[in-house]
This record gives structure tokens, sequence and C-alpha cells, in this order.
């Protein structure tokens, strides 16, 4: 694609992206920066569109996907003691979230050995799929399938425990 045919359909294209991050809750200046690295994105890719068969929709999934990474990587808000009770130190509750540690840490060092290194990767060690990927050297979309299954095990665990 040339810079004027690209030019031409960037206004339209952005706005589906902001209208995109915007749906998914962003505020409008979220959605502006998501609407913006999806151009930039898409402009680095200019040459290679032509295989795409709707620029509109490669822009949607972008900017879904550039949406809510941003919003995983959000700190998530502790309900704590304060929700509890200002910090009232109660030695029951400490020793059942103990025990709920330790029986997670026997769940997952229950999963194959890839699954493992996945999910510690991504939950405890915060990185990237695209970081997983070239630190275990497998594709992403693998680290994405290994990830899902590890936290569907996980899931059914919790399920028979309660």
């Amino acid at each position: 694609m040339d810079e004027n045919a690209f030019q031409q359909m960037a206004p339209g294209l952005w706005q589906k992206a902001l209208q995109t991050g915007l749906s998914l809750g962003a505020t409008a200046e979220e959605a502006e920066d998501t609407a913006q690295d999806v151009m930039l994105r898409l402009w680095q890719m200019r040459h290679s569109l032509h295989r795409f068969r709707s620029l509109e929709a490669v822009c949607v999934v972008m900017a879904r996907n550039m949406t809510l990474n941003n919003r995983r990587r959000q700190p998530i808000l502790s309900l704590g003691p304060q929700a509890e009770g200002a910090g009232e130190w109660r030695p029951d509750r400490m020793m059942e979230e103990k025990e709920d540690e330790e029986w997670l840490e026997r769940q997952m060092s229950l999963l194959p050995s890839t699954q493992h290194a996945i999910l510690h990767l991504r939950q405890v060690e915060h990185r990237t799929i695209g970081d997983i990927a070239a630190l275990l050297g497998i594709g992403e979309p693998s680290v994405r399938t290994l990830l899902s299954r590890a936290r569907h095990t996980l899931l059914e665990e919790i399920k028979r425990r309660r």
C-alpha cells in the first residue's frame, strides 16, 4: 500500500480503533492512545497490508488486543484488610490463607513443567506473552494455549476443592 492510499484510509481506521477501545471500557485518553498505537503499527506494516481482506477487521482486532493488554497491566486493587476490619489481626484467617497458598503451590507443582513455567512467568513475574515465547523458544500461540490449559486445570482443581 502506498502512502497516499494509507492516508486516505487512516481517518476511518483511527475512528474504528477509537470506538473499539471505548467499547471495551477504556477512558477517552486510553482509547486515543490505543488508536494512535494501532495506526503506528499499521503504518509500519503498510507494505504487507495487502494480504488482509479487511483492514477494518485488522484494526479492530489490534485495538481490542492492545486495550485488553493495557487493562491487564494495570495494578489490581486489593480488598485486603481494609474490607475485613481495618487491619485486625486474625490468626484463623492467616492460617487459612497460608493453607490456601500451600495448596495452590502443590497444585501448580503438579502441572506439566512447561505449563508451570509459563504460569509462573506470567502470573508471578508479570512477563508478556512475547517475552515468555522468546525465553522458552516457542511461538506466542503456543504460550497462550499452554497458559490457558494451566489456568483451566487450576480452576477445575479449585472447583473440586470447594
